[in-house]
């Protein structure tokens, strides 16, 4: 059962984090590339920072993105920032989500994200915990998959498995981790494909973080996944 209160605590920490460790970095650091192709460090700031007021957007019924042109554009005007103002954008942009996840609300409603994608308003806290990780992951500088909390792991894989699960480009295939969890996901039919590996090394390649090759693949080929 999903909890909102837990997960907006969650996102709380991961925030705190975040800030803590970016605070380390200097002006310098911020214009070097980030582990996302195209990216440095200062458009995964400034993605964190206009995220958090797309999902507030979201909580409170209007689009989350006036347009996908108006979000790349508002990243890119971002990015080049000095630290000290991505840092204190992005502490006053996750107050305002954590605001508006404060507020009274029917939890069990459907909300719409990007490109006609709904979701229940219940999950829009994890989403946002999923976004902080992992860019935290992806700006390069000493946080890794294998640090990420333990229930926050297994329920990005999870999420991802289901995300995949009957997508025809996607085989059938098991998820075999490293306790002995079995997860079908891909397409229909019986699952011919089992990879196998350490629970980090799984959510790096299903998340897009990780090119699959710590992975053991029985019955075949590792399959590419479609992005996210």
């Amino acid at each position: 059962m999903i909890d909102h209160a837990h997960d907006l605590e969650s996102v709380r920490g991961a925030t705190e984090r975040l800030l803590t460790a970016a605070a380390r970095m200097d002006n310098a650091d911020v214009t070097e590339s980030s582990r996302l192709p195209g990216w440095s460090r200062g458009h995964v700031l400034a993605h964190l920072s206009r995220n958090a007021d797309a999902l507030v957007n979201v909580l409170e019924g209007r689009p989350m993105y006036p347009s996908a042109e108006a979000r790349d554009a508002d990243i890119e005007r971002d990015a080049p920032r000095p630290l000290d103002v991505q840092l204190a954008d992005l502490r006053e942009s996750a107050a305002r989500f954590q605001k508006a996840g404060a507020e009274p609300a029917d939890w069990s409603r459907t909300v719409e994200l990007r490109n006609g994608v709904t979701d229940s308003a219940s999950r829009v806290p994890f989403r946002r915990w999923v976004e902080v990780e992992l860019h935290h992951v992806d700006l390069g500088i000493g946080y890794e998959l294998e640090d990420l909390p333990e229930d926050f792991t297994q329920r990005e894989i999870d999420f991802l498995t289901e995300r995949f699960r009957g997508l025809p480009d996607v085989p059938a295939l098991v998820i075999e981790q490293d306790d002995g969890r079995r997860t079908p996901t891909g397409g229909a039919g019986d699952p011919v494909l089992v990879v196998t590996g350490r629970t980090a090394d799984l959510l790096g390649w299903l998340a897009g973080r990780r090119d699959g090759s710590a992975l053991t693949v029985h019955g075949g080929t590792l399959p590419s996944l479609p992005p996210l």
